[in-house]
């Protein structure tokens, strides 16, 4: 099993950004595929962003492009979600999920099925 630790959640205004962070276990870190999946009450979880950690290579749902970054911090075995002008709509539990097998981090969308690690969620709250 891979542990995820999350942070960065919290309330915020329209506008406003949050950073997020999921820690990765040094042992895997090098070659994972990495992602950010919400959910809001009564909706479906989605993928929002993904990075494959050994290329850096990304994925974006289309409604965060422009906004949100996924990116890696390699000292600290952490993958990194900044989240800038949020909105409303961007309101949920976030989750990091991850997944040792590569063909996760190569599909036109994020597979929630195919992420055999989850973290325990992180709540962001956008107010208007």
């Amino acid at each position: 099993q891979v542990q995820l630790v999350e942070s960065g959640g919290g309330s915020v205004q329209a506008g406003e950004s949050l950073r997020l962070s999921c820690t990765i276990p040094e042992n895997t870190y090098s070659r994972i595929c990495v992602g950010w999946f919400r959910q809001a009450p009564g909706k479906e979880r989605e993928g929002v962003a993904r990075i494959w950690t050994q290329s850096g290579s990304t994925y974006y749902l289309d409604s965060v492009k422009g906004r949100f970054t996924i990116s890696l911090d390699n000292a600290s075995n952490t993958v990194v979600l900044q989240m800038n002008s949020l909105k409303p709509e961007d309101s949920g539990q976030y989750y990091c999920a991850a997944d040792r097998a590569t063909v996760t981090c190569m599909y036109s969308g994020m597979v929630p099925q195919y992420f055999d690690y989850w973290g325990q969620g992180t709540q962001v709250t956008v107010s208007s």
